[in-house]
């Protein structure tokens, strides 16, 4: 029986011992693996100025994002950089010298028109701007209105008078009479004695006149005191169309005041069938 436990207890201790060096294979690998932890702080270690880096470059953030709006704003210069490359590619085309002869031409003759269109322009308004002085001061244009001077004057004839106060008998004038511009002609000046018999002939200081101009004599519309002596600085004035004109025979008109005077017709410019001096 005791030698039983004496076995029991020999295996027992070589189980002991096969049991230690498993034990000391363990610490093998644990010191194995001790080496690795020694690359761990290594790599920790070399990792450190990495970190100091990246702090670092957590500082400089700023001139990072500086560096990044410059790199965005290189490619427009690089674009630009392209574009002049591409200029310079097409302007090596150069147009030919007749095209530019063209061209040349068409500039100079777009000022010329432009110069010649102004000078016409201020022409017009200078030829303009005389015509209203003269046809205010010095020929005035007037219409006719009436039947009074047929057949040497139509109604809406255009005829052109000249300022002037030196007159005569047979003259045609133009003189207002209120407010409205008259046509007649004149037969007597001031101081002349008129007479008129009753089949319409005129005499004037006892000569009768001759009158191509009348083509039907008339004594007319007269309530005059005959014969008639003109006033001074008067004229006597009457119609070509004796029947109906209204003239210095009738008190309403009487005789011409020769500041009333516009001017002597003598020109007819319309109808053009009809252009000419009046006589």
């Amino acid at each position: 029986m005791e030698q039983k436990d004496t076995q029991n207890i020999n295996p027992s201790g070589q189980t002991e011992e096969q049991d230690a060096p498993a034990v000391s294979a363990i610490e093998p690998i644990e010191a194995q693996s001790a080496p690795g932890a020694d690359t761990a702080e290594t790599a920790e270690t070399q990792n450190a100025p990495a970190a100091g880096i990246a702090e670092a470059a957590a500082q400089n953030a700023p001139a990072a994002g500086v560096a990044e709006a410059a790199g965005e704003q290189k490619p427009p210069a690089a674009e630009a950089a392209g574009g002049q490359d591409t200029l310079v590619t097409s302007s090596v085309e150069l147009p030919s010298l007749e095209l530019l002869e063209a061209e040349l031409k068409k500039e100079q003759y777009k000022r010329s028109y432009r110069r010649v269109l102004k000078s016409t322009a201020f022409s017009l308004m200078v030829v303009a701007a005389v015509a209203v002085l003269i046809a205010v001061l010095l020929l005035p244009v007037l219409q006719i209105s009436g039947t009074s001077m047929t057949d040497t004057l139509q109604n809406e004839d255009i005829v052109v008078a000249v300022n002037s106060s030196k007159f005569k008998t047979g003259d045609v004038v133009a003189f207002y009479y209120n407010n409205n511009i008259l046509i007649k002609r004149v037969i007597a000046s001031s101081g002349d004695w008129v007479d008129i018999d009753e089949d319409g002939n005129v005499y004037v200081n006892e000569v009768k006149l001759d009158e191509p101009y009348v083509k039907e004599l008339a004594l007319g519309e007269c309530d005059i005191d005959l014969p008639y002596q003109v006033p001074d600085k008067k004229c006597f004035v009457m119609g070509d169309h004796r029947a109906t004109s209204i003239d210095s025979r009738s008190t309403a008109v009487g005789c011409v005041s020769d500041d009333a005077v516009v001017g002597k017709i003598l020109f007819r410019v319309w109808p053009l069938s009809e252009i000419g001096f009046v006589k």
